[in-house]
């Protein structure tokens, strides 16, 4: 199975730092509290910007939401960063077809594993950026 990176929650942490946090969001800010190296978490900030999920300011800089967290799903965050929306989670091989053994493989798993990719994002597109602040409380 494909790992999911340490991407993906790097950028659920600075969404919800921006989120959770009522002063200035700058990189070197944020990455203080993701316990990570400034350059990475602007990176993933403009990952998150390609997203349309923040805006960052010029000059003094910081980062705002472009959405309220309670529209934000950890499904957004998911596709800004790891797996777009036509991407398969699960690398496959190619089986021989003419195989019977083969054949199951290229068919009923892969029809297992797209089950369980579905099941993934159904349960991620369920969960907000909000909730995730507010269960924290």
């Amino acid at each position: 199975m494909k790992q999911i990176s340490s991407r993906y929650s790097i950028a659920v942490h600075i969404l919800s730092f921006i989120a959770g946090v009522p002063k200035e969001c700058t990189g070197d800010f944020i990455a203080e509290s993701v316990n990570s190296n400034p350059v990475i978490v602007r990176k993933m900030m403009a990952m998150l910007k390609r997203a349309d999920l923040i805006e960052i300011r010029r000059g003094v800089g910081g980062a705002y939401l472009k959405r309220p967290a309670e529209e934000i799903t950890l499904l957004d965050v998911y596709r800004a960063v790891d797996v777009s929306a036509d991407e398969e989670l699960f690398n496959f091989h190619q089986p021989v077809i003419a195989c019977p053994i083969g054949q199951v493989m290229d068919t009923r798993l892969r029809h297992e594993l797209k089950e369980a990719q579905s099941a993934l994002e159904n349960h991620l597109k369920q969960v907000t950026i909000k909730q995730l602040l507010t269960e924290a409380e």
